[in-house]
């Protein structure tokens, strides 16, 4: 297959057939490279990490729930380096095309498989979603994308991150297809009652550049019509500052004892800000751990009654649209993003991006958070709105 969006990974060439019926059949996919595959090696977005790990001998069951209901895998896709990044610009392995706007970045770092759906090559594609990685893509390439409840998809035989965040995500171009997906990833969930109420969170849109602001406000308008009830709420009175502080604790602290011990041992070659982030991760404390994971206690609190009787939030996905390449990985325009994806990754919740309008020559996402389990409330109210 020609590679022409640079989405795919080129140290393996993966094609599996899906079962010959199923309520995906004839769907075809792609796999973010931190999914096993049966008889393949993971790179987790580096070449020393492939070159240390062994073939995988069970194939990842979320790539295998995919392939049981007739879907069929045409490849893996690029990634940042063991998923630790939202810029989508790999230095060992070249940054993805985004089609939507190619001289800006994708995203990431689930960014080949947001780039192998913008594209059009596959009908949907798996990411993981740990701070962020499906959601900021999605928002970057005018694609819908959704973080489930933590803990809902099966994240064995997938590289962890943080594991107390990790999440199975994907993409799709059309709300149907992404609902498509859901009814086998997310089978066991209910289908809750419709929203009644739809929160906006002020204080995320004081964090969104004044043109996705303006940009936004007619697609805040349209949810609004559809839920029926439209309140306004500063989410985080302390500010949203302290819980991105907190998750970024919390995410240095479990990425260090997930990976340090290979680090130290491997010494792989890393991308300058891959590097100083796992740098500053081998120095949070169990004391800055614990003290973070108060903070996600109280953020989980006030999200929970926030979310209480059948209503959604909503709030830009990214503060700004997709930067060019030069700022792919800007200090500040990370720490602004994290301040908005970390709400739904400190608690464990669903988001869903959906495309909403284009400020400053790119797309940009407006994204929906649910309660736990909500996840059927999200798909649904995105199909409504996908017309």
């Amino acid at each position: 297959m020609k590679d022409r969006l640079r989405a795919f990974c080129t140290h393996c060439d993966i094609s599996i057939d899906g079962a010959a019926r199923g309520p995906l059949e004839s769907l075809t996919f792609a796999a973010k490279d931190n999914f096993d595959v049966a008889g393949f090696s993971c790179c987790a977005g580096n070449p020393d990490w492939l070159r240390t790990h062994p073939p995988a001998g069970a194939t990842a069951p979320a790539i295998q729930m995919l392939l049981d209901a007739g879907a069929n895998l045409i490849g893996k896709t690029t990634l940042d380096e063991l998923a630790y990044s939202l810029a989508g610009d790999n230095v060992h392995y070249g940054a993805p095309i985004n089609s939507r706007a190619p001289d800006r970045i994708t995203g990431g770092s689930s960014s080949g498989s947001a780039a192998a759906v913008a594209g059009g090559p596959c009908d949907f594609a798996l990411g993981s979603d740990t701070g962020g990685s499906v959601r900021v893509p999605a928002s970057f390439c005018g694609l819908f994308g959704i973080r489930p409840t933590h803990g809902v998809v099966p994240t064995s035989g997938m590289v962890p991150h943080v594991q107390s965040a990790d999440t199975v995500g994907w993409f799709a171009r059309d709300a149907r297809t992404l609902r498509r997906v859901g009814e086998v990833m997310l089978r066991d969930l209910p289908h809750p009652h419709p929203p009644q109420r739809l929160i906006v969170l002020d204080d995320s849109l004081v964090i969104a550049q004044p043109e996705v602001r303006d940009a936004l406000h007619p697609a805040l308008g349209r949810v609004g019509a559809v839920v029926g009830s439209v309140h306004h709420l500063v989410l985080s009175p302390q500010g949203l500052d302290r819980w991105r502080d907190a998750y970024g604790a919390i995410t240095g602290y479990e990425a260090w004892s997930n990976h340090g011990q290979w680090i130290q041992k491997v010494r792989p070659k890393f991308g300058p800000a891959i590097a100083l982030r796992y740098e500053a991760a081998s120095r949070v404390t169990a004391k800055d751990y614990r003290a973070a994971l108060t903070v996600r206690e109280d953020a989980r609190a006030r999200l929970d009654a926030v979310l209480s009787a059948g209503a959604v939030a909503c709030m830009p996905t990214t503060p700004f649209a997709a930067p060019p390449h030069a700022q792919a990985d800007a200090p500040h325009r990370r720490v602004a993003l994290m301040a908005l994806t970390c709400i739904a990754s400190l608690c464990g919740l669903p988001q869903i991006s959906i495309p909403a309008a284009t400020a400053d020559g790119g797309p940009i996402g407006l994204a929906l958070i649910g309660p736990r389990g909500s996840d059927w409330i999200l798909l649904d109210l995105a199909a409504r709105l996908d017309l």
